[in-house]
């Protein structure tokens, strides 16, 4: 052998150990990559909660794929699909509505992807097609608004009118706000809900719903319930429009507690906002890490939240983050 191969030989042999460490330290510093499918950019509160996400993901070192929705279920499913096929480590997503998910679910089982549901829950018997649900109690938030308005109007003699303005057809917080103000106001044969249908948790659909709401009943309405804030700030809009005080004329309750809606509270126009909080990305990373490291997750995550009345606003408000 000659020196030449013999030096050769012995550089390919030292070099040998650290070659075959390389694919473990590359392998060590992929990060997890997680695909996200958000509802859309219906609203202030779902502005913040993409923040939240944008900005967790990035403080965690953690790889995300987002996708708008655009409120259409195809698009998340569609999105879901791609996410499958690119091989994420989690997937997580925001349901447009409930129903309608265990087909893209069980391609995801299939693939042995993990799901994580933020925000809204679907409506499945085998729940072991995600790992967990975390976002609020969309039932309290409705029970929060209806005890709320019993006791502001306990003293009230003959009817209370209620409008509602609901939001997405189908969706969990439109499903469950509902029925957590009927639950506690129905007890009450006073309050009486005259007319209720979707304003799908935006603006400008409050202000057209309402404005029909003003035409067919008038004066007669003396309450505003409205599934979220943006539609309650259409809302009054219409009511302004209409020569009438939002606030005094009509009481006007809605969820989320967006900075709009305290903006609306201190301007006397809103009575009161129950919180929703959108600033789910810390938790949602905090959970795709677990996951990944196969640790145990608890299978609902509930969101700890309160309610603001317009007195509390002036106060509260520097202390809005979204």
């Amino acid at each position: 052998m000659t020196k030449l191969t013999r030096r050769t030989l012995a550089t390919a042999l030292a070099c040998a150990p650290v070659a075959a460490l390389l694919p473990a330290a590359a392998w060590a510093q992929k990060p997890i990559v997680l695909g996200f499918s958000q509802v859309g950019a219906e609203s202030e509160w779902r502005t913040a909660n993409t923040e939240s996400i944008k900005s967790a993901a990035k403080d965690a070192g953690i790889e995300l794929k987002f996708s708008d929705a655009q409120q259409k279920q195809e698009n998340q499913i569609k999105a879901i699909r791609s996410f499958i096929a690119q091989r994420v480590d989690v997937i997580a997503f925001s349901p447009v509505v409930e129903s309608g998910w265990e087909p893209v679910l069980r391609e995801a089982k299939a693939a042995k992807i993990p799901v994580v549901l933020t925000d809204r829950a679907v409506n499945t018997k085998d729940t072991s097609l995600y790992v967990t649900f975390m976002g609020s109690d969309f039932v309290e938030e409705g029970r929060k608004a209806g005890r709320w308005l019993v006791e502001k109007m306990k003293d009230s003699k003959g009817d209370v009118n209620i409008v509602e303005l609901q939001g997405t057809v189908g969706s969990a917080p439109a499903i469950d706000r509902k029925k957590g103000f009927e639950e506690v106001v129905k007890a009450d044969p006073k309050f009486k809900i005259i007319r209720s249908q979707t304003g799908d948790f935006t603006r400008a659909k409050g202000k057209e719903v309402m404005e029909a709401f003003l035409k067919a009943e008038g004066k007669k309405i003396n309450v505003l319930y409205a599934h979220n804030d943006d539609m309650a700030i259409g809302a009054i809009q219409a009511i302004e429009e209409a020569g009438m005080k939002p606030g005094k004329d009509i009481i006007i309750i809605s969820i989320d507690a967006v900075k709009g809606a305290f903006e609306a509270m201190m301007a006397g126009k809103l009575n009161v906002t129950v919180e929703c909080s959108p600033l789910l990305g810390p938790q949602l990373m905090a959970a795709v890490k677990d996951i990944k490291a196969g640790k145990t997750v608890p299978k609902r995550i509930v969101t700890e939240e309160g309610i603001f009345p317009m007195e509390t606003a002036a106060q509260e408000f520097p202390k809005r983050k979204y």
